[in-house]
């Protein structure tokens, strides 16, 4: 058998098992009343067959293994035992779909009912209505008073650190994909400086394990998209030497190379400074165990974006994001648009699995969506996903990537362009995504 291992959902390595194609067959066939273990065989045999002749380079996901069942049962003539598993697979999946969005609805409700309330009192709760400041010659008003909703924010969660200087030793700023933790962290920066408060950078990205023994995406990427590929124990005793006044020597990860290196950097916390972490999963319990609760501030970034479309629908926030990653990367990053969006299940599966159920330990939920950036977002992206859109709806493997290209075109075809940048404050969180090039 060349099948060795398979790629779970959330892209962890598995050893291939053949019981399991079995039991699942065996399921199905109950469901109807077929209880025929020869048949039953068989069938599982057929499908390790094309399995083995389809990805003999690379393993399998569970969704590749799922479909070829499905295959093999209508090929075979099979059809209500194919019924069966194709319901059971789809209970399976709105079972995970319910687990997300319970996980979603872990974001205070307090905080996104603001943010409606913000957008209707600034006439900015629909796409249309949204247009309509584009039309009537306003819009760069409303630029001004979402930015200085978003210094407000800032402000505020500086005076709530200041509250507790003597006690916190630690803040995290935690959040999703281009949720703008970089601007955020410089910002309340600047307002903590203001107040003799300076912020000592600890980038647990220096902590990633050696190449070698990082795990592999079904893509053969290597996976950087979890807390497993950091070492732990070492971040915690590094954290709490310098909570403690102790001097540290700081590593650093080459990622050319894949490799961690001692180039005799040292670090030290000084009585007037805070640790700040800077991590998409900086919240995650374990990161951080060594450092007592008190001594913590956690602060939790997401684009609560509260704006209809046509259809009376919320614009979904990972839509958002995803929007200004496809600017950063290409811009900043090397990666075209195409590529973004071909990729960002994989950074999608880890925040669900790594990021989302750690909002509970955050002090704040600080909402980064700007009312205004659709029109300026498109301006960058629209002329890309037609080609896009193309590109990827014949791919069978790449039809989520399609649904996705298709979903942010529509949404962005309601939108009135916005191409004048210099409008935009050269501080707003927006310029950590489309950069200073207008």
């Amino acid at each position: 058998m060349t099948i060795k291992k398979i790629y779970k959902r959330d892209g962890a390595p598995a050893p291939f098992n053949q019981q399991k194609i079995i039991e699942a067959i065996s399921k199905a066939a109950a469901e109807v009343g077929v209880k025929d273990s020869p048949l039953v065989q068989r069938l599982s045999q057929r499908v390790v067959v094309i399995l083995e002749k389809n990805f003999s380079d690379a393993p399998p996901a569970v969704e590749d293994i799922q479909d070829i069942v499905e295959r093999v049962l209508i090929e075979a003539g099979q059809s209500e035992i194919a019924k069966a598993f194709i319901v059971y697979r789809q209970k399976r999946k709105e079972l995970r779909e319910k687990q997300t969005k319970e996980e979603v609805e872990k974001i205070p409700y307090r905080v996104i009912w603001e943010a409606l309330v913000w957008n209707l009192e600034h006439s900015c709760e629909t796409i249309i209505k949204l247009n309509e400041h584009i039309k009537i010659g306003v819009f760069p008003e409303l630029i001004k008073v979402a930015e200085k909703r978003y210094d407000e924010e800032i402000n505020k969660i500086a005076n709530l650190i200041l509250d507790k200087k003597d006690k916190i030793k630690l803040l995290i700023i935690a959040g999703p994909s281009s949720s703008g933790k970089s601007t955020t962290a410089e910002r309340l920066g600047e307002a903590l400086a203001r107040a003799g408060i300076s912020f000592l950078k600890f980038s647990v990205d220096n902590y990633f394990y050696n190449i070698e023994t990082q795990l592999k995406d079904q893509y053969n990427d290597h996976d950087y998209e979890g807390p497993y590929a950091l070492e732990i124990p070492l971040i915690n005793k590094h954290m709490t030497a310098l909570s403690k006044g102790r001097t540290i020597d700081v590593p650093f990860y080459n990622f050319p190379t894949g490799q961690r290196e001692w180039r005799g950097e040292k670090m030290t916390l000084s009585s007037n400074q805070i640790i700040l972490v800077d991590s998409h999963f900086g919240l995650y319990d374990q990161l951080t165990r060594a450092i007592p609760g008190q001594q913590k501030f956690g602060l939790y970034l997401e684009t609560l974006c509260q704006l209809k479309d046509k259809n009376g629908r919320f614009v979904k926030w990972t839509d958002v994001r995803l929007l200004r990653r496809m600017i950063r990367d290409a811009k900043f990053r090397g990666s075209k648009p195409i590529e973004t969006i071909g990729h960002w299940h994989y950074v999608r599966r880890g925040e669900i699995k790594n990021i989302i159920p750690n909002i509970s330990r955050a002090n704040y939920v600080l909402n980064t969506a700007l009312p205004y950036e659709l029109p300026a977002l498109k301006h960058y992206l629209y002329s890309y996903l037609p080609e896009i859109m193309l590109a990827y709806q014949n791919n069978p493997e790449k039809i989520d990537a399609f649904i996705r290209a298709q979903r942010v075109y529509n949404l962005l075809s309601e939108v009135e362009e916005w191409s004048d940048m210099s409008v935009i404050p050269a501080k707003s969180l927006l310029r950590e995504f489309i950069g200073f090039d207008d």
